[in-house]
């Protein structure tokens, strides 16, 4: 196993439980309080943690080779926050699978997609897994900051922390 692919694993493991440090966190708070508008591109911590679905499920299904447009990057798929969460929950798991799935061969690979902007683009595979995981870390930033400016503390995502919690 190459240590690109290993180290793919390694995120899929890191997404799954940083997603789920952070959707219990939020799920402290109440609904309002996660809809609330704020100063955010997704306009709310539910808004942002839609879109990070919305991104998993569109790169997922390009990676399986599906055409899909990355239309309607702000929409809201659950608007009950236990259905997003139980969907973040299946969604790791199947990024978990394709990490398991990943071989040199994938990776050496290049796909064609088509942007939000209707431009078409032919990448890499392991450029585009590599975005996917920083997309995920890029937007649980946004929420982390979202959290902050509520009254509940927000909680440490570190890799190194959810990885490897115990110290020595």
């Amino acid at each position: 196993m190459t240590s690109l692919i290993a180290h793919f694993q390694l995120l899929a493991q890191y997404n799954a439980l940083a997603n789920q440090t952070l959707y219990a966190t939020c799920a402290v708070l109440d609904d309002a309080t996660r809809k609330q508008l704020r100063p955010a591109f997704f306009k709310s911590i539910h808004g942002t943690l839609n879109h990070i679905l919305v991104g998993d499920r569109i790169w997922l299904q390009r990676f399986s080779g599906k055409v899909v447009a990355s239309t309607g990057l702000d929409a809201i798929l659950y608007d009950e926050f236990e259905e997003l969460w139980q969907a973040r929950i299946a969604e790791d798991e199947l990024i978990q699978s394709f990490a398991a799935s990943l071989s040199e061969a994938t990776l050496n690979q290049s796909i064609r997609y088509v942007n939000n902007a209707g431009i078409e683009y032919i990448n890499p595979m392991s450029l585009l897994v590599a975005h996917f995981f920083n997309h995920q870390t890029h937007h649980r930033g946004q929420v982390h900051n979202l959290l902050s400016q509520t009254p509940l503390p927000p909680p440490s995502l570190d890799l190194h922390r959810i990885i490897n919690p115990n110290p020595a």
